[in-house]
C-alpha cells in the first residue's frame, strides 16, 4: 500500500511531530507492513528537511503558495479551484493508494478534490475549531476523519461531521532517547540559562497565541510573586500568526511576565529543538491552554516524568486524571493556577508520584506503535472500500 501524506506548513510543531513519530516507526517496519510512504509538502522548510533526512519520497505541494500567487487577481472560488488543481497534479505524480491530510485545513482541501482524485482520502482532525457549513461539507467527502481525541471527535460531530466516518486515534510518543544522563542534561540547561541548581523551575511550551492562555499564566506569575515565591519560568515557543491582535497579545503577555517582580525570572526561549532537555531541567510543566484537542507536550512531559499542571479543556482528561497523574485547573483561572503551582512546589513527593502515574499511563495507552498501527488499519480499510465500490 502506497500512502501519500500531505503537510500544510513548512514548519515543525505539535501536529508535524506527531506525524513524524508515526513515519519513523512505519519506516522501521515498512517491509513487514507492505507499506510505502510519500510526502506532499512545501518545497522548503523544516518539514521538508526532516522528511528528506528520513529518506521519504517527496513531491512539492504548497497550498498557501498557490493562494498567494492567485490572490491578487482572482476570487475565493477560483483560488480554491487552483489549489485543487495543484493538488490533483501532485497526486498524479505519485499515484498513492491512499492520500492522508495531516491537518484539518488540508483535510478540507482533500475533500474538495475527492471527486477528482484516483484514491480515497483520509484526514487528521488536530484542532477544535468552529467550522463553516462549507468546511463541514468538504471534510465529509473524506473516507475517514481521524480525531486525536474523543473530545475533538465529539466537538466536530456536533457541527455536522459524519459519525460513521469519524474515529479516534490518540497521538503516540516514543520513550526518551538520551545520549546524556538526565542529571547532566538538567545541569547543562540550567547553566546555559543562568538558573541555580536548587531553583524552582516551571516550563511552558507552545505557540504564542490567544488559545494557549499565556495571559492567564502571566497573571498567575504575578500572584506567585506577591506570595513571595521565588522561581524561574521558561517559556518555549514562537508566534506564527501575523495578525495585529496576535502581535499585541505577545507584547502584552511578556510585559506582564516581566512586571511580576524580581522573585519571578522569565526566560523567553523562542523556538527550541531541545524541548525534552528543557523538560529534564524543569520541576513542573504548566500548560494554560484554553483549547486543547490532545496536547502532545503533555504526552512528552509525562513520558519524561515531568509533573504536569494543565487546564481542564478538550482532550486533556483523556491523558491525565486529576490528582492522580496530574493536576487540572479550569481555563482562565489564574488564582487557581497559582495556588496549585505553589502547592506542588512545596510537595515534591506528591508531584513525583503523579509524574510516575502519568508515565505509566502514557507508556500503556499512548505509544507510537499503537497510533501507527491504528492509522495503517484505517488506511487499508479506506483503500479496500474504494476497491470494492463499483465505479460510477
Amino acid at each position: 500500500m502506497r500512502v501519500g501524506i500531505v503537510f500544510e506548513y513548512p514548519t515543525v510543531n505539535g501536529g508535524e511531530n506527531s506525524m513524524f513519530a508515526v513515519i519513523e516507526w512505519l519506516l522501521a517496519d515498512a517491509r513487514s507492513l507492505d507499506l510505502e510512504l510519500v510526502a506532499l509538502c512545501p518545497s522548503r522548510g523544516a518539514v521538508r528537511e526532516q522528511l528528506d533526512g528520513l529518506g521519504v519520497e517527496l513531491v512539492a505541494f504548497d497550498r498557501h503558495a498557490v493562494r498567494r500567487e492567485a490572490a491578487s487577481n482572482t476570487g475565493g472560488s477560483e483560488i480554491r479551484e487552483r489549489q485543487v488543481a495543484a493538488l490533483v497534479a501532485a497526486v498524479e505524480a505519485v499515484r498513492p493508494d491512499v492520500l492522508h491530510a495531516n491537518s484539518l485545513a488540508m483535510g478540507r482541501l482533500l475533500g474538495a478534490a475527492a471527486a477528482q482524485l484516483p484514491c480515497p482520502t483520509t484526514s487528521h482532525l488536530r484542532d477544535i475549531l468552529k467550522l463553516s457549513k462549507a468546511a463541514v461539507r468538504d471534510l465529509n467527502q473524506n473516507s475517514r476523519l481521524i480525531a486525536v481525541s474523543e473530545a475533538t471527535r465529539e466537538f466536530h460531530i456536533a457541527q455536522g461531521l459524519t459519525v460513521e466516518r469519524s474515529c479516534v486515534v490518540h497521538n503516540g510518543v516514543a520513550g526518551p532517547a538520551m545520549t546524556e544522563t538526565p542529571c547532566v542534561i538538567r545541569q547543562r540547561i540550567r547553566e546555559e540559562l543562568g538558573i541555580p541548581t536548587d531553583a524552582d523551575v516551571l516550563l511552558t511550551v507552545g505557540q504564542i497565541g490567544l488559545r494557549k492562555g499565556l495571559d492567564t499564566l502571566a497573571e498567575a506569575a504575578r500572584k506567585l510573586a506577591v506570595s513571595g515565591r521565588s522561581l524561574h519560568w521558561m517559556i518555549a515557543g514562537e508566534r506564527f500568526s501575523q495578525k495585529q491582535e496576535s502581535v499585541d497579545f505577545e507584547r502584552q503577555v511578556f510585559a506582564a511576565f516581566q512586571s511580576a517582580g524580581p522573585t519571578v525570572t522569565t526566560h523567553r526561549l523562542g523556538y527550541r529543538r531541545d524541548v525534552a532537555d528543557l523538560m529534564l531541567a524543569s520541576d513542573l510543566l504548566v500548560h494554560g491552554a484554553r483549547q486543547e484537542p490532545l496536547g502532545r507536550v503533555l504526552l512528552e512531559a509525562a513520558a519524561l516524568k515531568l509533573p504536569i499542571i494543565a487546564t481542564d479543556v478538550g482532550g486533556t482528561r483523556e491523558i491525565l486524571e486529576d490528582g492522580v497523574s496530574g493536576k487540572l485547573v479550569p481555563a482562565d483561572d489564574s488564582a487557581g493556577m497559582a495556588t496549585v503551582i505553589e502547592h506542588l512546589l512545596k510537595a515534591p513527593k506528591l508531584r513525583l508520584g503523579m509524574a510516575d502515574a502519568a508515565a505509566e499511563r502514557v507508556a500503556r495507552d499512548f505509544s507510537v506503535e499503537r497510533s501507527a498501527r491504528q492509522l495503517v488499519a484505517l488506511w487499508r480499510a479506506a483503500r479496500d472500500e474504494k476497491k470494492s465500490r463499483p465505479e460510477a
